[in-house]
């Protein structure tokens, strides 16, 4: 099959049994250094590509996170697809602490963070109605349900900036506007991964009701903590099973993202700003 599946998550992750030929890769890309180096491994046919997205030691907060870093070192290491493993905390009472969502849709509350590849001397705009590719979100749904997992298919994803968590009052706004789940961390990496054609789908752990539930404690690390190492396992037998299975990249809508989504009069375009995108521009000929 010859795919590269690319886990942005904790560290954990790639400590798995069974991955064999495993290196450790250090990338610089033209956005600086990912969050750290990436694990690369093989499990069967499919390579697998680890990426730490707060650095091992959890070193880095979220609005720190080189997130263009971390989706170019990926892609320029050849990767197919992009899942990301992420703790959120749930709006919906029947999204219970330790479920897995597979959500399919985002909220940006982000103010800080770099959102895209495309804001020095080119304008590309391009389209997001539906961030996450189908294909993946429904093999990684089947890959979550194998480990006996109770998965909910779909959802959003609404994006706080952090690092603290939510106010009362915003987990109800959030609950009012429909949300599944409240994070810190997939925005802006879906929109980045989409701009250059990495078909990405979360995988969501929730490990807390947020704080909408008046009469329960309120979120803390300490519970966060304890639900999400007892889903190490079921996360890292989810990209065993997914690696299995990964449909293929070509027919994702992600493939063809770029298409038609510069603006930019080619001629203007920098030299530099073309050889860094080379390999957009050589698949659209342009």
């Amino acid at each position: 099959m010859g795919y590269v599946l690319g886990v942005i998550g904790g560290s954990g992750l790639y400590q798995m049994p069974g991955l064999e030929d495993v290196q450790e890769i250090d990338v610089e890309t033209p956005w600086g250094s990912p969050s750290d180096a990436v694990i690369k491994g093989r499990l069967g046919d499919t390579t697998l590509l680890f990426l730490p997205r707060h650095g091992r030691g959890h070193r880095i907060p979220p609005s720190a996170i080189n997130f263009r870093a971390n989706l170019w070192a990926l892609k320029s290491l050849g990767a197919t697809h992009v899942m990301s493993v992420s703790a959120v905390g749930s709006l919906r009472e029947e999204i219970a602490p330790g479920d897995l969502v597979v959500v399919d849709q985002f909220i940006d509350r982000t103010q800080r963070r770099a959102g895209t590849f495309f804001d020095e001397g080119i304008a590309a705009h391009v389209s997001m109605a539906d961030p996450v590719c189908p294909l993946l979100a429904r093999a990684v749904t089947e890959a979550a349900r194998q480990t006996g997992a109770k998965v909910h298919e779909g959802g959003t994803y609404v994006c706080i900036e952090g690092p603290r968590f939510s106010t009362r009052a915003e987990s109800f706004m959030f609950r009012s506007w429909g949300c599944s789940v409240v994070g810190m961390t997939n925005v802006p990496e879906v929109f980045l991964a989409r701009e250059i054609e990495l078909p990405y789908c979360t995988l969501a752990l929730a490990t807390d009701y947020d704080c909408w539930r008046e009469h329960d404690a309120s979120v803390d690390i300490t519970m966060i903590l304890e639900i999400l190492h007892k889903n190490v396992e079921r996360a890292q037998n989810t990209v065993r099973h997914l690696a299995a299975t990964l449909p293929d990249p070509a027919r994702s809508p992600a493939s063809s993202a770029f298409d038609n989504a510069v603006l930019t009069d080619p001629s203007r375009i920098p030299a530099n700003i073309r050889e860094r995108f080379k390999s957009l521009f050589d698949k659209y000929k342009r």
